[in-house]
C-alpha cells in the first residue's frame, strides 16, 4: 500500500530527510534481484546520507570527457554544502513525484530511474554556480543534461520545491522563467519567449498550477495558482487561479473556486 503521509513535509516543505533516507534505503537494500541489486548499492546502499547519494549520482549522470565523474561530484557535493536548500528540495520533489504519479511505487525509483526528477536536481546545481558567478561552469551543466536527458532549463531559470517533471523530453524552460512550488509540468512543455523582448520575458507559473503534455507557454505572463493548461495548448495570455485552459490560442473552460 502506498502510504503517503508517513514522510509529512512542515510548513516550509523541509522534509525529514533522515527519515527520507531510512525508506530509500530499506527500499533499495531489501532487493532480491541480483541483477539489479549492485545498481542500488552504489547509488544508495553504499552512502551515507542522501546529499551523498545525490552529488554521487549527479556526477555519474553528468560526465563527459571534458569532466571526470570525481570531479562532477565534488562539485555537487561542495554546491550541496554551500546551499543546503538544495538538499530539501530534491527531498520534495522526490516525495511530489511519488505522490503525484501513480506510476511511482516507491522513493527509490524516482532518484534512479526518473529523468525529470534527475534533470531537476541538476538544474539545481546549476542555478546556484549561475548565481555564483560560475556562468560557463553552470551552461556546461545545462548543455549535459539537454544532452544526456532531452530536458533544456537555462541555469537562470528559478524553480520552486516539490516539483514534478513527468517523463520529461523535450522540455525547455527559459532564463527568465519563475516556477513557484507544487507545480507540475508534462513532457515536451514550453515555457519559453515570444522572440520580441529582453529582460524578463518568460513566464511566471503560480503555485500548484498544472503544465498539460506539448503545452507551450510563452511571452512574460502568469499561470495562475492551481490553474491547468491541458496538452497541446498555447498559452498566450494571464490565466487566472483555479482556471483550466485548453486550445490553440488557449481559452478557459472552467473556472473552479478555492475551497
Amino acid at each position: 500500500m502506498r502510504d503517503h503521509h508517513s514522510l509529512s513535509l512542515s510548513s516550509t516543505y523541509d522534509p525529514d530527510l533522515d527519515a527520507l533516507w531510512a525508506r530509500m534505503q530499506s527500499e533499495a537494500c531489501g532487493c532480491s534481484d541480483t541483477l539489479i541489486r549492485d545498481l542500488f548499492a552504489v547509488n544508495i546502499c553504499d552512502h551515507a546520507d542522501f546529499a551523498s547519494a545525490l552529488a554521487s549520482l549527479l556526477g555519474t549522470k553528468l560526465t563527459d570527457r571534458a569532466m571526470t565523474e570525481p570531479t562532477l561530484t565534488r562539485l555537487v557535493a561542495e554546491s550541496l554544502a554551500d546551499e543546503p536548500a538544495i538538499i530539501f528540495s530534491a527531498a520534495a520533489d522526490i516525495l511530489a513525484t511519488f505522490e503525484r504519479d501513480p506510476a511511482c511505487p516507491d522513493l527509490t525509483t524516482p532518484f534512479l530511474f526518473f529523468k525529470g526528477w534527475q534533470a531537476l536536481q541538476a538544474h539545481r546545481i546549476a542555478h546556484h554556480l549561475w548565481h555564483q558567478g560560475r556562468r560557463p561552469l553552470a551552461y556546461h551543466l545545462q548543455s549535459r543534461v539537454n544532452e544526456r536527458f532531452g530536458i533544456d532549463i537555462h541555469p537562470g531559470a528559478q524553480l520552486g520545491r516539490r516539483m514534478s517533471i513527468d517523463h520529461g523530453t523535450g522540455i525547455v524552460i527559459g532564463e527568465t522563467t519563475i516556477v513557484e512550488d507544487n507545480v507540475s509540468l508534462f513532457q515536451n512543455v514550453t515555457l519559453g519567449g515570444t522572440g520580441k523582448k529582453k529582460g524578463d520575458r518568460h513566464p511566471i507559473i503560480r503555485h500548484g498550477a498544472m503544465i498539460g503534455a506539448g503545452a507551450k507557454v510563452l511571452g512574460r505572463l502568469e499561470i495562475g495558482a492551481h490553474a491547468r493548461i491541458g496538452a497541446a495548448s498555447v498559452v498566450l495570455e494571464d490565466i487566472p487561479p483555479h482556471a483550466t485552459a485548453v486550445g490553440n490560442p488557449a481559452r478557459i473552460i472552467k473556472l473552479t473556486p478555492p475551497e
